[in-house]
């Protein structure tokens, strides 16, 4: 079996997998353009990526090279390189573009979400299953990745019943199970890659799907006994919890002001001590978000269409638009804030991009 890649009309290549079936996982190329960028900057890497699509891989890679050579922070030249290392078949390189990815910017999915694509491709489904459950974590909304999920999860069932079948193959249900699930995921899908704003690949439809399940019929007897069922009762919605609405505004674009103005000490106070991230200790979160706040230039930080909601009067959901730009990325995206009040003060215990 193998996990093919496509760019689009271009050529692909693939990698091998189990023999026991095949995973339909997406590699994001339209991705690219969701980081955002402008002027020349778009234009060279549009350019890069119309050589990709057409297989010219070696001009694309020089051409990436020489754009990170001058910008090698930059978030859409990474994701290109790491595409252009894909489509190569230099699948552990791609895996260290993919991550240095997710740890310079965790708050994009696409990262994620392509190296599960090349997790599977080697079989570790566990890894893959770990990718996609953080690119879910940073966007609830991304429906590639949910689909990517289930896939996989399908496959890690498979591996499941596999290892039961080995232990005691006397095993009817699991046999039968085994027997579904080989049909589901061995049905020949070809995984495909989304491509660019002006092309996209077309899936190839299923050849096949899980038989519908026979139902025995029923034994002979008389006529069931019917006991009505009286009307469910309407719920009473609870009242909502009420809370400050100008107060954690305040607080959330103080947080957007101390970040914009480089205010470490402002940008890291607007959490709480025992904040963290992708399961990092607070100090190494905050140690980290120095660096790529003082790593920067400049940076801007806009909050649009804020609105707040209260758990209970001291627990605040903030969801707005975040539009952020740095001379390193920029990137347009919905954010989350939960905010819990201790002392008089609103700070920041979770947050959450693209929910």
């Amino acid at each position: 079996m193998t996990f093919s890649f496509g760019s689009g009309s271009g050529p692909g290549t693939s990698s091998g997998m189990h023999p026991a079936g095949k995973i339909a996982l997406r590699l994001l190329f339209a991705a690219l353009f969701a980081f955002g960028a402008a002027g020349a900057r778009a234009d060279e890497i549009a350019d890069i990526g119309k050589l990709l699509k057409a297989g010219q891989y070696d001009q694309a890679t020089s051409r990436v090279d020489a754009y990170l050579a001058s910008k090698p922070k930059d978030a859409q030249g990474r994701f290109l390189k790491g595409l252009i290392l894909t489509e190569q078949n230099k699948t552990a390189e791609a895996i260290a573009m993919f991550s240095g990815l997710t740890t310079d910017y965790p708050e994009l999915p696409e990262p994620y979400n392509n190296l599960a694509v090349l997790y599977a491709g080697q079989g570790q489904y566990e890894k893959a299953r770990q990718a996609l459950e953080m690119a879910i974590r940073t966007h609830p909304s991304y429906a590639t990745a949910h689909e990517n999920l289930g896939d996989v999860y399908a496959k890690l069932a498979s591996q499941a019943y596999d290892k039961a079948l080995s232990l005691d193959s006397s095993n009817s249900t699991a046999q039968t199970k085994l027997a579904l699930l080989k049909e589901l995921i061995g049905t020949g899908n070809r995984a495909r890659v989304v491509g660019t704003q002006t092309a996209a690949a077309t899936p190839v439809p299923a050849k096949g799907a899980p038989p519908a399940a026979v139902t025995p019929p029923p034994a002979k007897a008389g006529p069931p006994a019917v006991t009505p069922t009286p009307p469910a009762a309407t719920p009473t919605p609870p009242a909502a919890a009420k809370g400050d609405d100008a107060e954690v505004a305040a607080a959330v674009n103080a947080w957007a002001n101390a970040w914009a103005s480089k205010d470490v000490d402002g940008y890291l106070g607007a959490y709480t001590k025992d904040f963290k991230q992708k399961g990092e200790s607070h100090g190494a979160w905050a140690a980290s978000r120095k660096q790529r706040i003082e790593g920067a230039s400049s940076i801007s930080v806009k909050v649009s269409g804020l609105k707040v909601s209260f758990t209970d009067a001291n627990t605040a959901v903030a969801k707005f638009r975040q539009d952020y730009k740095s001379n390193i990325t920029s990137a347009n995206s919905s954010k989350t804030l939960v905010l819990t009040k201790a002392g008089g003060k609103w700070q920041i215990v979770e947050e959450r991009s693209g929910g």
